[in-house]
């Protein structure tokens, strides 16, 4: 296939340019680098210095002897883009190039309005270019388990059917985020169904939970080839973020009554995933959605397992409950499914203790560079 990832530079992106090239598909990455820029504006860099774009390019040829071409740009900018869908005519387009953060939409009206633009119109952007120069082109599309929010009742993936006064109909599952980025990411998905229906093109719209983890097979044959591993409040997952946090000698932060329970997987199971879907595209004219999570945990449940695996590798690690700074409900209900992907043929990495040993074993290496003062500054959402 000819595969072209947009936010390609990405704590899932360069991972993902990796995991197609390896496997004998034409790579094309782009990025614009608005994480890197942004995490030097906030001073919440990654724990692991990783090269530009372009130089992981070059050392990955030089250990897999296989190229991922990239160009970096603007995917807000349609000539930017038009022009990469002209020349490289993909099959799919895996879409990464969203700011991936809740609380960088929550800071203030400024990074509120970055988010609303840089998201919508990316995937606007994209929707015509496949129009215009791939109409057969896959569109993969990374959503967010966060769109659903925390409903009473199960989540189904995606879809829900309904009957109402005698009739049924089948609709998109009802969304209610709980940030402006996932809000968003609704947004996102209310579009592509619109021009799924409108225009006929094919989506896959993957619902993620929190990724956790460092290593992939490809990453492990160079450190320099590593994902970009932040560990702060704004652009840290819980699980990344509570590792390092052990490894500092700082209390992990628990938000609230940390009730809060959500699906989560391992890097690896994303790299899988996209794969899947791209190897199995829906048909002309479908929006086929998947829920994207291996497993659920509620943030206490996390805590205590890095706090025991931490305490028999002999750190002290204690869990501190802080004041939420987020509108959120810290007990509630949550039953999602998320069969289809198994369905595909996803070989589950669930969070074992070896997972969480090896995390510890690499975030050591690097415990140097950890800065404490970025764990948790307080961004609050009222």
């Amino acid at each position: 296939m000819k595969v072209l990832v947009l936010g390609a530079d990405g704590y899932l992106g360069w991972p993902t340019c990796m995991y197609f090239s390896q496997r004998g598909h034409e790579v094309v990455g782009i990025d614009n680098y608005f994480r890197r820029l942004a995490a030097v504006e906030l001073d919440c860099e990654p724990l692991i210095p990783t090269p530009n774009l372009l130089q992981r390019a070059r050392i990955w040829e030089s250990v897999s002897g296989k190229l991922v071409h990239v160009h970096i740009g603007d995917v807000t900018d349609y000539s930017f883009l038009s022009s990469v869908f002209r020349d490289f005519r993909p099959d799919v387009v895996v879409h990464y190039a969203e700011q991936p953060s809740a609380p960088y939409s929550m800071i203030d009206r400024e990074k509120a309005a970055f988010t609303v633009k840089n998201n919508l119109i990316s995937t606007l952007n994209i929707v015509y270019a496949v129009k215009e120069y791939a109409p057969d082109c896959h569109i993969i599309k990374l959503g967010t388990m966060g769109e659903y929010g925390t409903p009473n009742i199960d989540i189904e993936e995606g879809w829900i059917e309904i009957e109402h006064k005698g009739r049924r109909d089948r609709f998109l599952f009802p969304r209610q985020a709980s940030s402006l980025y996932h809000t968003t990411k609704i947004q996102d998905t209310d579009m592509l169904w619109f021009y799924v229906r409108t225009w006929g093109i094919r989506v896959t719209d993957l619902m993620q939970g929190p990724v956790y983890g460092i290593s992939t097979e490809e990453a492990d044959l160079d450190p320099r080839l590593m994902p970009n591993f932040h560990y702060d409040e704004i652009f840290g997952t819980v699980l990344n973020r509570f590792i390092v946090q052990a490894v500092a000698g700082y209390p992990l932060t628990v938000y609230g009554k940390g009730g809060q329970t959500r699906g989560y997987l391992n890097i690896i199971d994303t790299l899988q995933c996209v794969y899947l879907a791209a190897k199995n595209p829906p048909k002309e004219g479908e929006l086929r959605i998947f829920n994207q999570i291996t497993e659920t945990f509620s943030v206490n449940e996390l805590a205590e397992r890095v706090k025991n695996v931490g305490a028999k590798l002999g750190y002290k690690v204690s869990i501190k409950h802080i004041e939420n700074p987020r509108k959120e409900a810290e007990e509630h209900y949550y039953n999602p499914k998320y069969t289809g992907l198994i369905e595909l043929g996803l070989k589950p990495h669930f969070l074992t203790e070896d997972v969480l040993v090896r995390m510890f074993e690499v975030v050591e290496k690097y415990k140097d560079n950890i800065q404490p003062n970025r764990f948790f500054r307080g961004i609050k959402w009222k």
